[in-house]
């Protein structure tokens, strides 16, 4: 009896543990068949979403050949294959993107970068997106207690372009979209001796907005919300995941509220290290006046605060006739401000127009700054035609508006971020491609600046060709890396080791289609300087040409 009541229980036990299994398994299976639907419907929207820029590049390339003696219409053309070229390349990333995700290959890097930096180029990528749709997007900047720090610059991107990017997708006409960067301490930091601060970010729009049903999917792999109001917008259902994956690789959180039809609101907190080196203290003259014309209350707020604290005394006017009434009867006192912070908006004025009128008034020599959220490059001409000497980008950072004053008032220069004059006549650069098609493109790109070009079919020749060359006579090497005979990354170790001054400071960029961050890490780790990603970006080839050309006349 005892034997079978044993056995009895044995039975149970087994059945129990098979039952569970069989649960198990079928939630299994059930997860494995919802992927698969998820992947199969993926797959439907990415043919649709490929195939619609790849049309417009293959439609608007007969066009354009069919129309080849029309410059407009060839021009405009060009255009739209450009802005069709760039959608592919983003949906082509993302897909790789979360192939390296699910094969555990995505790795996070750890070096220092600019927080002003990260917010500028993110600005820069996502305000013409907006100004598309005539939104209106605003970045404010709150408290910010550490401006350089240590992280993944190009993720911390990556995720907040896709956020924002996703309101201005989602938002129509006329919307409204609010991003906000702030920090707040991190109480830990002399428990692990460690200085450490909170990055704290949001993004609220006023768009379109998603379901109770939606939120709880929305950060599953290819997952995307299926109405009318969205057929119409492109994307891969894969931007989510990656962010979500990203800011857990992190350490950080998200958080997303929405409702449709009243809009979204995602929140990211990520802690981040700052960085140890040392920064060096605008030189300005403490206790001297700075004129401040700017109507908007809590730019001009923002502004005196940082002049405070570092000494110096703000006059707030927000009118061009108080602006011009004022120097006017500081100048017979003989009490000038050291310099004019000149803001985007006036009461009765334009801009432009009292920085021409307070040229004439105060002369060649007195510093006006131009403080705006205006795109530099656009205004550039028109700035300098009205006397302006610098600019400062908003969201407007404290060191940002004190260096730029600093380097103004002390050595009477123009701002930086103005550029330089584009003359390239006197560039020599070593181009390394194996590809006949690659080396054509970047030959043609090179040569509209007036760069003097030589070229190296693989590593052993660039290697060979540096050697042979004078001292100092190339100014940068655009390096490929998969080639035949010598990679880049070995031709790059190789012309670091050669016993000549130059060639630990030759600048190497890796031009290439290895655009992952483990990639840009490894051609760092083989001495190159920076990396530039194909399809090329012929804005970024400039500005690297840019910045070497005034580091080696300076």
């Amino acid at each position: 009896m005892r034997k079978q009541t044993r056995e009895t229980g044995r039975n149970r036990r087994r059945y129990a543990r098979l039952e569970k299994e069989n649960i198990h398994l079928r939630e299994a299976l059930g997860t494995a068949q919802s992927a698969n639907r998820a992947k199969s419907t993926f797959l439907s929207n990415m043919s649709h979403d490929i195939r619609t820029p790849m049309n417009a590049i293959m439609g608007m390339t007969s066009i354009g050949l069919s129309h080849i003696d029309e410059k407009a219409r060839v021009q405009d053309c060009l255009l739209k294959i450009q802005t069709a070229s760039t959608h592919l390349m983003s949906l082509v990333n993302d897909v790789l993107d979360m192939s390296r995700i699910d094969s555990g290959r995505m790795t996070i890097s750890e070096e220092e970068f600019s927080l002003p930096d990260l917010v500028h180029d993110i600005a820069v990528i996502i305000r013409p997106q907006a100004l598309q749709k005539n939104q209106s997007l605003i970045l404010d900047i709150g408290e910010i207690y550490e401006e350089e720090l240590v992280g993944d610059p190009l993720r911390l991107r990556q995720i907040l372009v896709n956020i924002i990017g996703n309101a201005v997708k989602y938002t129509g006409e006329n919307g409204r979209i609010r991003v906000s960067f702030s920090q707040h301490l991190c109480a830990d930091n002399q428990a692990e001796g460690k200085d450490r601060v909170w990055l704290d970010f949001s993004c609220e729009d006023n768009g379109m907005g998603m379901s109770r049903e939606f939120l709880k999917r929305i950060f599953v792999p290819f997952e995307r919300v299926n109405n009318e109001a969205t057929s119409k917008i492109e994307g891969t259902g894969l931007g989510m995941s990656i962010v979500k994956n990203l800011i857990d690789r992190m350490g950080g959180e998200i958080q997303v509220e929405s409702e449709e039809g009243e809009g979204s609101c995602f929140r990211v907190t990520l802690l981040a290290d700052v960085s140890r080196r040392d920064r060096k203290s605008p030189n300005l003259t403490a206790g001297a006046t700075v004129l401040i014309a700017e109507a908007l209350e809590h730019r001009s707020g923002k502004i005196c605060g940082f002049l405070r604290e570092c000494g110096l005394v703000p006059v707030v006017v927000t009118s061009g006739l108080t602006a011009v009434t004022w120097l006017t009867e500081a100048q017979y006192e003989n009490r000038m401000p050291c310099a004019m912070l000149l803001g985007q908006k006036l009461e009765d004025t334009p801009s432009l127009e009292l920085a021409s009128h307070i040229r004439q008034l105060a002369g060649a020599s007195f510093p006006i700054l131009l403080v705006s959220e205006t795109d530099w490059s656009q205004i550039e001409y028109r700035t300098t035609r009205a006397g302006i000497n610098a600019f400062v980008p908003c969201p407007l950072f404290k060191s940002r508006l004190l260096e730029t004053m600093s380097r103004l008032l002390n050595a009477g220069q123009e701002d930086s971020d103005k550029g330089i004059d584009g003359d390239y006549g006197g560039c020599h650069v070593l181009l390394v491609e194996d590809n006949e098609l690659n080396q054509e493109i970047a030959l043609e790109l090179l040569s509209l600046i007036g760069v003097n070009v030589e070229t190296a079919d693989n590593g052993q020749e660039a290697l060979e060709l540096f050697e042979a060359s004078d001292e100092n006579y190339f100014d940068v090497i655009f390096m490929d890396i998969q080639m035949p005979v010598m990679n880049g990354y070995e031709a790059a170790r190789r012309i670091r080791r050669l016993n000549r001054p130059d060639a630990g400071e030759v600048f190497i960029v890796a031009m290439t289609a290895n655009a992952f961050v483990e990639d840009i890490r490894l051609s760092r780790e083989a001495g190159m300087n920076d990396h530039i990603s194909k399809p090329i970006d012929f804005e970024h080839l400039k500005e690297i040409l840019s910045r070497q050309l005034k580091i080696r006349k300076s």
